[in-house]
């Protein structure tokens, strides 16, 4: 199988990430031109008219909503809703044939799980292979509410004992250790995890699965294995972070920066690392596309050791049927996935403080849109 390296993301403010999904089809029948919502132009998109509905992934939501206003504002007989129930549940409505998309922040599994294997009940679905096609990569973030503590560093191995309930209070000496100079809280630490399951859980855990394998040995799954309190999507542990003291979760960067939280800078061994634009870049350029054809998977280096790289990352995914099976449906889909993947929509991100994808990224997700049938 051909491995590709992708390109470095421009380095434009990255805080989210997204993924859309869908049954897609032939091009439509009429054109629409304006200036989307989010600065990026929706001239030349060829509308389509009726409706679908799609669910999953919340770390998708601000920016889907942005999606479907620009794309609704210039097509005006097209009704799109979203439901940010987190990507598990995402999934398994799409397999259960009840959404005409799913967004997830991991590609859809090809190994059996509780009798499961995903990419085949999805094909079943389908009646043609599904396609995991990314829209936005970015970071997950460690957050944190604790009085004083403006800078925080964490290591892989201390994050893990964090999050396994090992290490309990904020002034514990691992912690200590990697924040010399650091004024620590002997506040008790509170964990809070996703109770829904979800692709944020799932490539959170891979990130501590493949740093700190010796202490995590739990496969990284969307449903939570360490310890703490769980609430449910991104928006349920940011906030419950924010009104505990001493609380810790890990969230898509959108969450913690609406929320105001702290964020812990990473060490994974060539010094601590901020999480922003800059450094996300550099993390994305070590991701591999692993999949084959038009179904896109990109492989993540969760341990690289690269001077000034954020690590924890993860890239929302399209959850889409090659092959429609409802005409109208998949006309819409089609229309809207394009214009999301074209540059006008991917450029519209920024404003809302989201990424386009790299270029490269961009035109293999388009070809794989416009391949859709």
């Amino acid at each position: 199988m051909k491995i590709q390296r992708f390109g470095r993301m421009s380095a434009v403010a990255l805080v989210g990430a997204l993924a859309l999904t869908a049954c897609g089809s032939d091009n439509n029948t009429t054109s629409a031109s304006g200036t989307a919502g989010g600065g990026g132009s929706t001239a030349n998109i060829d509308c389509a008219a009726g409706e679908v509905q799609a669910e999953g992934s919340s770390a998708q939501k601000n920016a889907i909503e942005l999606a479907i206003k620009n794309y609704q504002s210039a097509c005006a007989e097209a009704t799109l809703s979203y439901n940010p129930t987190g990507s598990g549940a995402g999934i398994k409505q799409f397999i259960a044939g009840q959404v005409d998309f799913a967004g997830s922040d991991s590609v859809l599994s090809d190994q059996p799980e509780e009798g499961v294997v995903e990419t085949e009940d999805a094909a079943k679905t389908c009646g043609s292979p599904a396609w995991n096609l990314p829209m936005v990569t970015g970071p997950i973030a460690i957050t944190y509410n604790v009085p004083g503590v403006d800078k925080l560093v964490l290591t892989p191995d201390v994050a893990a004992q964090i999050f396994q309930g090992r290490i309990t209070t904020w002034d514990d000496p691992a912690i200590a250790k990697i924040n010399q100079g650091v004024k620590l809280p002997g506040t008790r630490i509170s964990v809070f995890f996703r109770a829904d399951e979800s692709g944020t859980t799932e490539n959170f855990t891979k990130y501590l699965s493949a740093t700190a394998k010796d202490l995590w040995t739990a496969d990284p799954s969307k449903v939570w294995s360490g310890k703490g309190e769980g609430k449910n999507k991104s928006a349920g542990v940011a906030s419950a972070v924010k009104s505990t003291e001493g609380g810790i979760t890990y969230a898509e960067w959108s969450y913690a920066v609406d929320n105001k939280l702290d964020i812990a800078q990473i060490d994974n061994g060539a010094g601590p690392v901020e999480l922003n634009s800059r450094t996300v870049g550099k993390a994305v350029d070590a991701a591999k596309n692993v999949g084959k054809g038009h179904d896109i998977r990109l492989e993540l280096d969760y341990a690289t050791k690269e001077k000034g790289a954020y690590p924890i990352l993860l890239v929302t995914y399209e959850i889409v049927c090659s092959k429609g099976q409802d005409e109208a449906k998949t006309k819409l889909t089609k229309s809207f996935l394009s214009y999301f993947s074209s540059k006008d929509g991917q450029k519209s991100l920024e404003a809302a403080g989201y990424a386009p994808l790299p270029e490269e990224v961009r035109t293999k997700v388009s070809a794989s849109v416009d391949a859709l049938s």
